[in-house]
């Protein structure tokens, strides 16, 4: 089965969602829904949804460019299309008639190899396929996609025994490679596995906080990042949602599980909630929820809701002062701490996690699908498992034990749920055992290789790894692999290495993030002491590193994933090839801090405009140049990225993050047979004409209040770089005249009042000055 044309029928949000994601895969698809009543366009449903996906953010769409992919129709004349269409997606109301009578018209109008599947998050399997004939069941499944798909990994995969494997198969190769996604198998059991416990946590949490007087505040701040899991806790999550949709979940839940199960115990909506439901307070797509922006004197103010009165009031952050050394001492000391909001984690994460526990294998078959669904659908750095060997599983258990609660069997009988045998991470069974956790083909994790392996070099800020067949990997691993001399030494002790006893290198690392940059907070140091030596030393050694980097006797493949800014950005453009994975911001971020790229961003960009080759000369490709550094342009995809010019025509694009390591060493051999390093490269520079033109762009954009004060001085150093300086236009310039234009006019703004405070804004705060 090769999967080449898609249909989704319902236009809503997760529809239209799932629609958009497909067409990243490069696969046109037919969006269809219900002609409204009294409708003039028989296609507005459907329609709209695309208008709004153009619109969204977070973006739906790799590139705008994949809307061209939707056709849009309706289900009164337009079901014929799905004639030729290889997988058919319901995504309707949760009403299993509804969904029935579909799949009835399904049946007689799609081929018999055509794939049908539900994205239903609540009903089961058995339920859909009722008196539905067998030629029907066999090419029927659930493909259970999580909000918003493009961003969540997880597709949860539910078949029956009469499910033919050949489209479960199918499904999961197409949704792995194609669409990113990390497959896990469930069984057929309300809510599957991601909402079966995520629910869970999150009602558990809802109703604790009432009933223990914790503010909104207090347990986002403390059921969040001190567990790994997303800022947004359990009440930002939840406006996130939309409460709307718990009642028809909970009534869902009711019916179909058993009395016995544990989730009846917070399966019951509070009052305030219905309130807040009743008058439109249903999160972020109505008035608000437990979270709301409120206009108070012209000013958007951000409130919350007090959880017994149901009035709100402004929001203040959260004061965990009389917990913070418990968090800096671990885990066990935070949950074990006596102050109220420490007890409501342990409350809330040790019912989470007994629960969890308890539905193996009745939910999945071992412990791995139930972290990765956690991890994937609801972003949880750790899954349960894993969270529990962070915390330790004795511990836990003596705590339950100390509480006179009973431990949950899995947990009494495994001192550790994942454990190292024999340079493989493996598993816990029920029983005590351990096996290996399974790898698809085709995936490489570095973190795999730790287990197997020590560094071939190590320092504080990069390690080098070798991963195989002749291939070394250099990591990053400071604080967002920010770059500082430890990582430059790194690169240089790599190359020396790589060059006696390899044949290619690939820089990447398992972390969120490729790289943030340069590490700005040893910069601010040098600043503040008028150290101009320290901070020449260091520009001068990114430019040589990189320049060695890119004349290396061997090819270097980058394969980021995530930030990719500044210095990090910089780094890929001295690379031979990148092999991309789909999530890359990548950009020369520097005139937001008060400077330009200084590591040869602007050398390697400039290249790249200039080798488009352009009508008109060098001077569009300079002012494209211009454009692109001087607004810190970041891309939304690596897709956006090709655009942007920061990835070449020869880079590739992995939609799996999992699979980016393998595919970037495989690009890295296949580029190593008869490597020659690049030439040189002579820039054919335009000198003032270009300054000229460029500085009365940046005083039009000053008059008309687009750019600032200081925004004209950085621009105007940046304009001096790009333009060549003062070179004659007759004579190129080198490489090496690029570079030392990037260190004069870096050296000139970080001496800059305007440099220095744009600086220490955002290591205050995480975002640009605008001075």
């Amino acid at each position: 089965m090769n999967i080449q044309k898609v249909g989704v029928i319902g236009a809503g949000v997760m529809g239209a969602s799932i629609a958009a994601h497909i067409t990243n895969a490069g696969i046109p698809v037919y969006l269809l829904d219900i002609v409204p009543n009294d409708a003039s366009n028989r296609n507005v449903i459907a329609e709209t949804a695309v208008k709004k996906l153009l619109e969204s953010e977070p973006a739906a769409f790799m590139h705008k460019n994949n809307a061209r992919l939707v056709t849009t129709g309706n289900i009164e004349d337009h079901l014929n299309w799905l004639a030729d269409a290889d997988w058919v997606i319901e995504a309707v109301i949760e009403n299993p008639q509804v969904k029935q009578s579909l799949y009835q018209k399904l049946d007689a109008v799609c081929k018999q190899d055509c794939l049908i599947s539900s994205n239903t998050s609540t009903l089961p399997l058995g339920l859909l396929v009722k008196d539905m004939p067998d030629s029907f069941k066999r090419r029927f499944m659930i493909t259970h996609f999580f909000n918003p798909p493009r961003y969540m990994r997880l597709l949860e995969l539910v078949s029956s025994p009469a499910t033919d494997p050949t489209f479960v198969k199918a499904v999961s190769q197409f949704a792995d490679i194609k669409l990113g996604k990390n497959c896990v198998i469930c069984k057929d059991t309300p809510g599957f596995i991601g909402n079966r416990i995520g629910i869970y946590w999150l009602l558990y949490g809802l109703l604790d906080a009432i009933k223990n007087g914790i503010t909104v505040e207090q347990a986002d701040a403390v059921m969040s990042a001190p567990f790994g899991i997303p800022k947004t806790g359990i009440f930002g999550l939840l406006d996130l949602v939309g409460l709307d949709l718990i009642p028809p979940i909970l009534k869902g839940m009711k019916l179909a599980l058993p009395p016995q199960d544990a989730f009846h115990e917070v399966n019951h909506l509070p009052d305030i909630v219905q309130k807040m439901i009743n008058e439109g307070y249903t999160g972020r797509k109505g008035k608000g929820g437990f979270y709301r922006l409120n206009k108070v004197d012209g000013a958007r103010i951000k409130e919350s809701i007090n959880l017994v009165t149901g009035d709100y009031a402004k929001s203040d952050k959260a004061d965990l002062s009389a917990i913070k050394n418990a968090q800096k001492t671990g885990l066990q000391a935070l949950l074990s701490h006596p102050d109220p909001v420490a007890q409501y984690a342990w409350r809330v994460l040790s019912h989470t996690l007994c629960y969890a526990a308890n539905l193996v294998p009745e939910i999945s078959d071992d412990i791995t699908g139930i972290d990765a669904a956690m991890r994937d659908g609801y972003n949880w750095k750790f899954g349960p498992f894993e969270l529990l060997d962070q915390i330790s599983a004795p511990w836990f258990v003596d705590k339950l034990i100390s509480e006179n609660r009973i431990a949950p069997p899995l947990l009494a009988k495994n001192s550790s749920l994942y454990t190292t045998d024999a340079g493989r991470l493996a598993f816990a069974d029920l029983i005590g055992n351990y096996h290996p956790v399974q790898r698809a083909e085709g995936i490489l994790l570095l973190s795999d290789i730790k287990q197997q392996t020590k560094p071939l070099l190590k320092n504080g800020s990069a390690s080098l790894w070798d991963i195989g067949d002749g291939v070394a990997c250099l990591e990053f691993h400071s604080k967002m692999n920010t770059l500082d001399m430890n990582s430059m030494a790194m690169i240089n002790q790599s190359i020396d290495k790589v060059s006696k006893e390899f044949k290619a290198l690939v820089i990447h690392n398992d972390a969120e993030n490729f790289s943030a940059g340069a590490n700005l907070g040893l910069l601010m140091k040098a600043i503040h002491e008028s150290d101009w030596s320290t901070v020449e030393l260091l520009i001068k050694t990114g430019q040589q590193t990189y320049q060695r980097l890119k004349y290396a006797p061997f090819p270097v493949v980058a394969a980021p994933s995530g930030l990719a800014l500044g210095g990090g950005c910089e780094i890929l453009l001295h690379c031979d090839a990148v092999q991309a994975h789909a999530e890359l911001y990548m950009g020369l971020v520097e005139v937001g801090v008060g400077l330009i790229p200084g590591w040869g961003g602007c050398k390697e960009y400039l290249r790249r405009c200039l080798q488009l080759k352009r009508p008109g000369g060098p001077i569009p490709p300079v002012v494209k140049a211009f454009q692109t550094i001087g607004l810190a342009s970041v891309s939304k995809s690596a897709f956006d990225a090709k655009e942007l010019l920061y990835l070449g025509a020869n880079d590739s694009i992995t939609m799996n993050k999992d699979r980016l390591l393998a595919d970037a060493k495989t690009k890295a051999l296949a580029i190593s047979k008869d490597y020659a390093p690049p030439k040189p490269y002579l820039y054919p520079m335009p000198g003032l004409t270009a300054k000229v033109l460029l500085d009365m762009g940046i005083k039009a954009f000053h008059l008309i209040g687009k750019a600032t004060d200081y925004d004209v001085i950085v621009s105007g150093q940046l304009a001096h770089v790009l333009s060549g300086g003062d070179c004659d236009f007759t004579a190129p310039l080198t490489e090496d005249n690029i570079l030392a234009l990037e260190l004069e006019a870096f050296l000139a703004l970080v001496k800059q009042p305007g440099t220095l405070a744009r600086l220490d804004h955002m290591l205050k705060t995480g975002k640009p000055l605008r001075n």
